[in-house]
């Protein structure tokens, strides 16, 4: 794992906020020790969940998409410290791996026109080069035996985190998106809209079901694309079940997880799904906060759930005065997941 910056204990002490009579996880969460391996710790620590963070928006531009998400890993990570530790959720469930080094990547994309065609194929082979780290750090981790929660970063990482996942598990796995796009678009260079489509190509993911897409921002080729795949890539839509009523928003969960849930799969939230939550993508129509707390609920709760995957938030795209609260969001998301992931099945 060369390609981490560590967090160290100093570090989680520095974003803690310690007040007397109150323990948060900052004091709680795990962090691997200056001179150890840290594949050895991770997997000889009793902490089931290792959370990192992706600090770039490279795939987001190559995508035409506004930068922003490389701030997401700082803000949550500052949330995550202070959530109270107690017996709803505890602090010392965590090892708080570090985030990605992707500096150099970030400086390099910093003179890119992604309307270039030339500097689109430089900022693909960009994604291409953080595919590999990405795909490498989730073998080790899901090897080790623990659930990794990704914080990115853009959508683009959903390829490495599927990729690590089969690879450690020796096959292909499934994937349940809760997202307002496919990200199934054709295979055209790597960027944040087709880590899906990638992973499907290249044998790495078996099933795929999409979320609440929108209607309005899917195009016809890949509802043919999608259409021609049908027994291992399904969909249903936000309007289908919120707008027009057709479907029950419980009932799509079940659905969605009798498609994917008999074997190994990732759990990917897309924070453009969700109305007013700033993002490269950012929405004002969508399924609320509270649906999407459920969804990971349900979805975490399930022995097979392999990973969670949280991404496309952009604090910077948000209101100066509340920036904050993309990372409370996440937040609440990680602390939902673990706490359905950890209850015991009868």
């Amino acid at each position: 794992m060369e390609k981490i910056i560590p967090f160290t204990i100093k570090d989680l002490a520095k974003i803690t906020n310690h007040r007397s009579g109150e323990i948060k996880f900052g004091e709680k969460m795990i962090t691997v020790p200056k001179d150890a391996d840290a594949f050895e710790f991770i997997k000889n620590s009793d902490a089931k969940y290792v959370i990192f963070g992706i600090p770039e928006d490279i795939g987001v531009r190559a995508n035409y998409g506004r930068p922003g998400t490389a701030l997401a890993w700082d803000s949550a990570i500052k949330s995550i410290a202070n959530i109270q530790h107690n017996r709803f959720c505890k602090g010392n469930q965590i090892i708080v791996l570090g985030q990605l080094d992707v500096s150099d990547l970030m400086k390099n994309v910093e003179l890119l026109n992604f309307h270039d065609i030339d500097d689109r194929s430089k900022l693909s082979q960009l994604v291409d080069k953080i595919d590999k780290d990405v795909s490498h750090i989730i073998f080790k981790l899901v090897s080790a035996g623990k659930i990794p929660i990704v914080i990115g970063g853009g959508h683009n990482n959903s390829y490495g985190n599927i990729k690590g996942a089969a690879l450690a598990k020796g096959k292909s796995i499934n994937a349940i998106n809760f997202d307002a796009h496919s990200d199934f678009r054709i295979l055209e260079g790597r960027h944040s809209g087709n880590g899906f489509s990638y992973a499907y190509e290249e044998g790495f993911l078996k099933k795929y079901f999409i979320f609440g897409l929108h209607e309005n921002y899917v195009s016809k080729s890949v509802l043919d694309v999608i259409k021609k795949l049908d027994d291992r890539v399904c969909y249903n839509t936000y309007e289908s079940v919120a707008i027009r009523k057709e479907k029950e928003f419980n009932l799509e969960m079940e659905k969605a997880l009798e498609f994917i849930g008999k074997d190994f799969y990732g759990i990917e939230i897309d924070l453009d799904a969700i109305p007013n939550i700033p993002s490269s993508a950012m929405t004002i129509s969508g399924y609320s906060i509270e649906q999407l707390r459920q969804f990971i609920s349900y979805f975490g709760k399930n022995k097979n759930a392999t990973y969670l995957h949280i991404c496309e938030g952009a604090p910077e795209l948000g209101e100066e005065k509340n920036n904050n609260l993309v990372g409370k969001l996440i937040g609440y998301l990680i602390t939902d997941f673990i706490k359905s992931n950890s209850i015991k099945p009868d």
